[in-house]
């Protein structure tokens, strides 16, 4: 009799330089979180042992693209870097006209501007706070048709970033496909726990919006991770590569914003990429007055060079595998601990249920900043609150309540090791021992706009 066993694999990499991490005792870190106003934002790097804030600019760059900063062509107007950054983007995305940027949230502002009038209505499959916000600011009102699914960390449904067609056919229905200037797709969808959507319901969504001459705006910040679910999940892509299915899932799009700081492993950099050259012309106006010339949007000639080969590096299967299977292996980890997260195990990082966690804590005494902070306090492991801070005020000034109340444990490409999740676990589990001793907060300053970042809290 033979038993088949699962066999281990490896970081399709190996460690070139390291950079030192400092160690933290607990009374530093009780005055470093007080210090933050128990926010993990406002805590100083220096501070922190293993950072989980984001993936987002923090990711591992390759000897490829640190060799690429160096090819780096600083002219003003015309660098060499931007076409060969334009030439990637239209062969590994298929858009037709990009717009570097100096990241995901400028290209969000130009489109804005751009596609958005008072009044307007935008769907969207769960929102995104810089994305909501520049709606907003625009004079646009976001509506969430993401499936029912998403909202409950318990649903195992492998493609909780669906689209429910039902919900947006009643947005059209309400208010006319004339006040819809797109429906704002992400890939991976971040607020829901890192979930990915499905290529059968880009193409139902496609063909709905279609019909109503509604254009699809695509947020394709982790569309790599995205693509590896739908390689693992759905029937039909099991032998395509990561760039074939990457392709596939843009050409239902009309344009797309992309933060380059996340899969295309950058340190720096966005784009905006359209199809359109009605809405390029105008972007490229634009981009003139809030990033640079449309030749390099605010980045410098080597950032574009490094993000060219980032791309190129984000769609490599083997690549992707690691970077997932990392995430995978902390999730499973937690699992083992009891710890309450939001399953199927997302692409980009481990989202814990705050309410779970912390029952006796309603969402008034925000248990996932408490939580953050509690996890920084143990460990000196920094993550983030996604949940009722993050989620903000309406334009009336009420809050928003998500059904989601997540602490988010982001891991950064290319950076920590199997020996740091283990770590990473052992602290959370270490934390959930004595959960029931833990109390709230209360926000004692909060700033304009996307509060999480810089609000500042006391323990109750």
């Amino acid at each position: 009799m033979h038993t088949t066993y699962k066999r281990s694999w490896a970081e399709p990499y190996k460690i070139k330089m390291v950079e030192l991490l400092k160690m933290t005792t607990r009374p530093h870190r009780l005055k470093a979180i007080r210090e933050a106003g128990f926010n993990t934002f406002l805590l100083r790097s220096e501070d922190v042992y293993i950072d989980l804030l984001t993936d987002s600019g923090t990711s591992a760059m390759s000897d490829r693209q640190w060799a690429g900063l160096l090819l780096g062509d600083e002219a003003y107007a015309g660098s060499r870097n931007f076409y060969r950054l334009e030439k990637t983007i239209q062969d590994c995305y298929g858009y037709r006209y990009v717009i570097p940027t100096h990241q995901g949230r400028g290209a969000e502002n130009i489109l804005s501007k751009i596609l958005i009038k008072p009044g307007d209505i935008i769907p969207g499959n769960m929102y995104f706070t810089t994305t909501r916000l520049h709606q907003e600011l625009a004079g646009g009102a976001f509506v969430d048709i993401i499936i029912d699914e998403a909202h409950d960390p318990l649903n195992e449904h492998p493609f909780k970033g669906n689209v429910d067609l039902n919900k947006l056919d009643q947005v059209i229905k309400t208010h006319g496909a004339a006040k819809i200037p797109y429906v704002a797709i992400a890939t991976n969808v971040n607020m829901a726990g890192g979930q990915p959507i499905s290529m059968a319901n880009l193409r139902e969504l496609r063909a709905l919006t279609q019909k109503h001459g509604i254009r699809i705006i695509h947020d394709m910040t982790r569309v790599a991770e995205n693509a590896w679910f739908i390689h693992e999940r759905e029937p039909g892509y099991a032998n395509k590569s990561i760039r074939s299915i990457v392709h596939e899932i843009c050409s239902y799009t009309d344009g797309a914003t992309m933060s380059a700081k996340k899969d295309a492993l950058v340190n720096i950099g966005g784009f905006l990429a359209v199809n359109d050259w009605e809405v390029f012309e105008e972007a490229r106006n634009l981009v003139v007055v809030y990033e640079g010339l449309h030749t390099y949007g605010g980045l410098a000639g080597r950032d574009m060079e490094a993000m060219a080969i980032g791309i190129e590096e984000s769609l490599d299967n083997n690549h992707i595998r690691a970077r997932v299977g990392q995430v995978e292996y902390l999730g499973h980890m937690m699992e083992n601990y009891g710890i309450p997260i939001v399953k199927p195990i997302g692409g980009h990082g481990i989202f814990v249920d705050a309410k779970r966690f912390l029952p006796h804590l309603s969402q008034d005494e925000y248990p996932a900043q408490t939580l953050a902070a509690e996890i920084y306090l143990d460990s000196g492991v920094r993550t983030m609150e996604r949940g009722v801070v993050s989620a903000g005020r309406k334009p009336n000034g009420e809050n928003y309540y998500p059904k989601l109340e997540l602490v988010r444990f982001t891991l950064p490409r290319r950076v920590y090791t199997q020996a740091h999740m283990d770590v990473i676990a052992e602290s959370a589990a270490a934390v959930f021992a004595r959960r029931n001793r833990i109390k709230g907060l209360k926000m004692v300053y909060e700033p304009k706009y996307l509060r999480f970042f810089q609000a500042r809290f006391e323990r109750l």
